[in-house]
């Protein structure tokens, strides 16, 4: 049996989008810091904080509990964690 050869994999190239460095509302920057930053970096700050504050329901994992300094960037006291994005993406210029 012949096999065929495959061409290498090429690497994936980020969207460009993705790494633009953009500035977080006042609200947020009291959990990811003040200074510009990529989407990709905002998401990786709010989840360490979000684990280092323990603010995922127990039960439902998929639920973040929001402390006072979330709860003035999403709004609310629960949000299912595929919201989160959306809702932290308005605080970004």
């Amino acid at each position: 049996m012949a096999t065929a050869k495959t061409a290498p994999a090429k690497k994936r190239t980020p969207n460009a989008a993705f790494l633009k460095e953009l500035t977080p509302s006042a609200e947020l920057a009291a959990i990811v810091g003040s200074t510009p930053l990529p989407r990709t970096e905002v998401t990786k700050k709010i989840w360490e904080y979000i684990k280092a504050n323990n603010l995922q329901d127990a039960a439902q994992r998929r639920v973040i509990v929001a402390d006072t300094k979330l709860k003035a960037v999403i709004g609310k006291d629960k949000v299912d964690m595929f919201e989160l994005t959306k809702l932290v993406n308005q605080h970004l210029k």
